[in-house]
């Protein structure tokens, strides 16, 4: 992403880099504070792995299942992100397609489509 910010977009995109340590709490706070300032049209959440040999596409967010401690130790009594929510929610994106698109272009970078986003 950092590179994107580099690349220089359309005067009408407005770009917003942030990065958003691993921890449930600040999460909980700042994404929905991100959301309410920008207003955004389309956002994208990037996950870092340092087993990834790939970049992964998911299809779908969980919202259940969390059992890891965060960076702060910390984990959701209830093991899910918001309380209430659906158990998952899925892309209105065409994951696949943008997989065949990026993979068209001939870049050195393996793209693959995952319904399983991990959990931390």
């Amino acid at each position: 992403l950092q590179e994107l910010e580099k690349l220089g977009l359309r005067d009408d995109v407005d770009l917003h880099v942030y990065e958003v340590p691993v921890e449930y709490q600040t999460v909980q706070r700042l994404i929905p504070a991100l959301w309410k300032k920008h207003s955004p049209q389309l956002v994208v959440h990037v996950g870092v792995s340092g087993m990834a040999t790939t970049v992964t596409l998911e299809k779908c967010g969980h919202n259940v299942g969390y059992k890891g401690l965060d960076n702060c130790r910390f984990c959701p009594g209830s093991q899910c992100c918001v309380e209430g929510g659906p158990e998952c929610i899925d892309s209105v994106i065409d994951m696949d397609a943008v997989c065949r698109r990026v993979s068209a272009l001939g870049l050195d970078v393996t793209v693959t489509i995952s319904k399983d986003a991990g959990r931390y």
